[in-house]
């Protein structure tokens, strides 16, 4: 029987993270009031530290409130259990100890008998190794998962929570952005947009801003020109970017209306960013998960100083939209995914199924707890939908080639 529930956030934020909290907490008031819910603040940073808030009556009565915002009120931060040595240097675990260890007895001396993880591949996979360590240890104690991630990229989860709204704020973001076009002559402004190694957010974003674009009115015989506030080029990871052929097709628009706009996904060049910078003798940054800490590389930065000279720019602006994206509050959109990802979620905590939820791929599109050794990372996009390439015939960018995927650790 289910006595104690905790919760946590972790990794980047989303914009799903504050309303899946209230939804779990309004879910239990509603199926299981007699159940004790804890919260634990900063991720796993707070269950290794036994750092938690209680949800009170007051909490559960204003639950609903947290959809109305963005981030996540009890804390996220970057923690991978089975990585000891960081732990260890960060001071969340003692030297020596076996950080899944760590956890584990925190949770069973909490009182825990369900452990609620909202967040994305990383967050997950390190929620499989805890619960596989659980399992091995005869801990008695359910982990359920909610995959919350703007990339949009966790195997086999057909959309992960959150993303949709971050395609909808980036759209937004660009729009302002691009009102810069002509604040002088001859501007290249390139979107930055977070995904790593997906360029599903990148393509989403610029779908939502040229489809606004296409349902806007305008006035070109004063200046308000359509083509000018268009998207005219779109780069994600998984496809190969020309920059000779793309920089002789975005020099005419840029002799035509005089600016060009790039939506560019952060992950998009990065091994030859890399290979550059290496090769001058420096090292590239990397977080606890052995991912490259893309803003001391800064993408956008690169490829605005390529293009910039071949279209003979006059000004560049890059301008990166994925802290304004991620951290807003969940769109009608996501707020119906969560609600029924967090109903399901509480069923199968009280009925001792752990798993992460999600409609499985695999599965018919099933929505139901998927195990947790089927949860990986890093699903690429799918460059040849239908409405990716209607979006690049529509702005007169060629239909993408695939690009060889290399990991980036």
């Amino acid at each position: 029987m289910v006595k104690k529930v905790a919760l946590l956030t972790a990794g980047g934020f989303a914009p799903c993270l504050s309303t899946a909290v209230g939804a779990l907490i309004e879910r239990y008031t509603e199926v299981a009031p007699d159940v004790e819910i804890i919260a634990y603040r900063n991720g796993y940073q707070g269950l290794l530290q036994g750092s938690f808030y209680t949800v009170t009556p007051t909490v559960r009565d204003k639950a609903a409130l947290l959809a109305f915002y963005g981030g996540s009120p009890i804390g996220n931060s970057r923690v991978k259990l089975t990585n000891a040595k960081d732990l260890v240097k960060r001071g969340l675990v003692p030297a020596g100890a076996d950080p899944l260890q760590v956890a584990a007895d925190r949770l069973v001396a909490d009182g825990v008998d369900v452990l609620h993880t909202i967040g994305g591949d990383d967050t997950n996979t390190t929620a499989a190794d805890l619960a596989a360590y659980l399992k091995k240890h005869d801990y008695d104690l359910t982990v359920v998962g909610l995959p919350k991630t703007i990339d949009n990229d966790v195997i086999p989860i057909r959309q992960s929570l959150g993303a949709d709204t971050a395609a909808e704020q980036g759209a937004l973001f660009a729009k302002n952005v691009v009102a810069e076009h002509n604040s002088n002559s001859r501007t290249l402004i390139v979107h930055e947009v977070m995904g790593r190694n997906c360029g599903w957010l990148t393509a989403a974003t610029a779908r939502r801003y040229h489809d606004w674009v296409l349902a806007s009115e305008w006035l070109p015989e004063i200046g308000l020109d359509q083509k000018a506030w268009d998207v005219h080029g779109v780069f994600v990871p998984e496809a190969v970017i020309d920059l000779q052929a793309e920089a002789e097709r975005l020099r005419h628009v840029m002799d035509e209306v005089g600016c060009v706009t790039i939506f560019l996904s952060e992950g998009a060049g990065v091994e030859s960013i890399v290979a550059e910078l290496e090769a001058k003798g420096e090292t590239v940054a990397r977080d606890a998960f052995g991912h490259i800490r893309l803003e001391t590389i800064n993408p956008g930065a690169w490829f605005g100083k390529q293009f910039a000279h071949m279209l003979g720019a006059s000004k560049t602006l890059v301008q990166k939209s994925g802290y304004f994206a991620r951290s807003a509050a969940s769109n009608d959109f996501d707020r119906e995914l969560i609600t029924e990802m967090c109903h399901l979620a509480v069923d199968s905590a009280l009925a001792g199924v752990p798993g992460v939820i999600g409609h499985d791929e695999e599965r018919g599109d099933e929505l139901r707890a998927i195990e947790f050794e089927r949860i990986k990372g890093g699903k690429p996009f799918d460059i040849t939908q239908d409405w990716y390439l209607e979006l690049l015939a529509g702005i007169g960018q060629p239909a993408p080639v695939a690009a060889a995927l290399p990991e980036h650790h």
